[in-house]
């Protein structure tokens, strides 16, 4: 089996897109198709289902993913430990972040450590928005900052480190859209795209919920895998949603409007780990770290706060 051939399979398993799979791997659409289907006539049998609207794995591919998953994951960090050697590093640290605003954070943590902690280096990655703790649990993150709540029995995690407001997402001809601010209320009058994935109860009724707070009902929209695909559904008039506050900074685009709650709890962030791994040396050395860029962050952005007892913390 060829690298490529790999990396390509794992990546489109991950994806479950071949547009998203090609600008990862930097690839055509249409380089992607050939090694898929040049892995498949290798195995002998199809290895996705493909229609106009979905890619899916068969179960003879999820078979393959399962069983290579774990070697090509060791083959990586066989060469990020020896690269580490090569450079005089003691550790390397996985660290995943979930939007943009995290990732902004993840970043600063980076660069200070580079300072504080010379001999530690920190590899970074998103969280897919459909999987959001798949890549901790399978062990490619040793830590991630995510919106929390957080409720798996094999996950823990630290207090809030940020607090942020939330906006409404909504085409930019829509009623709400020329409001100074919406309510919760407002919700049972614009469908909200709903996510794909096996996400838990809880997360998917945190990001898209279906009644407001009085029990009227919201209707549910198209599905969606990530924000641009949302984005260009909400400025063709099919939906909404709920998002942090620094989603109208980093997705400006014209045809959508972004109209703050005057009700809505703020979106809390946080440090989420694999419960049985505990915090080790290099992961409290970035919760300390990520607390100091949180706190710079929230300084010179009104829409969010730092928690009392973490502006109170070293």
């Amino acid at each position: 089996m060829e690298r490529d051939e790999l990396e390509c399979f794992l990546l489109l398993a991950d994806e479950l897109h071949f547009g998203r799979t090609a600008d990862r791997m930097r690839l055509s659409r249409a380089r992607v198709s050939q090694l898929v289907q040049r892995l498949e006539r290798r195995v002998g049998a199809p290895l996705f289902t493909r229609t106009s609207r979905r890619v899916a794995l068969t179960s003879l591919g999820r078979q393959l993913r399962d069983d290579l998953a774990p070697h090509h994951r060791g083959i990586e960090e066989a060469l990020v430990r020896a690269t580490a050697t090569a450079r005089g590093i003691d550790a390397v640290l996985h660290v995943g972040f979930a939007n943009p605003l995290t990732g902004e954070i993840v970043m600063k943590a980076t660069e200070a450590l580079r300072i504080s902690h010379p001999g530690l280096a920190v590899e970074i990655c998103e969280v897919p928005l459909t999987d959001p703790y798949g890549s901790l649990r399978n062990g490619d993150f040793d830590v991630q900052l995510q919106e929390l709540p957080v409720q798996e029995k094999d996950l823990a995690g630290g207090p809030a480190l940020l607090a942020e407001e939330r906006v409404l997402v909504v085409g930019a001809t829509h009623p709400l859209a020329a409001r100074d601010s919406v309510s919760l209320e407002d919700l049972s009058e614009v469908p909200l795209l709903t996510l794909e994935g096996e996400l838990p109860d809880y997360w998917r009724e945190h990001h898209v919920p279906t009644r407001t707070p009085s029990g009227r009902p919201i209707a549910q929209g198209p599905g969606v895998t990530n924000m641009s695909e949302a984005l260009m559904l909400v400025a063709a008039g099919r939906g909404a949603l709920l998002a942090p506050a620094h989603t109208a900074t980093y997705y400006a685009r014209p045809g959508v409007a972004y109209v703050p709650f005057s009700d809505a709890d703020p979106v809390d962030y946080g440090l989420v780990w694999r419960s049985g791994q505990g915090t080790t040396g290099p992961v409290e050395a970035f919760a300390r770290s990520a607390r100091a860029a949180a706190r710079e962050l929230a300084q010179g952005d009104p829409r969010s706060t730092v928690p009392a007892g973490v502006r109170q913390a070293g």
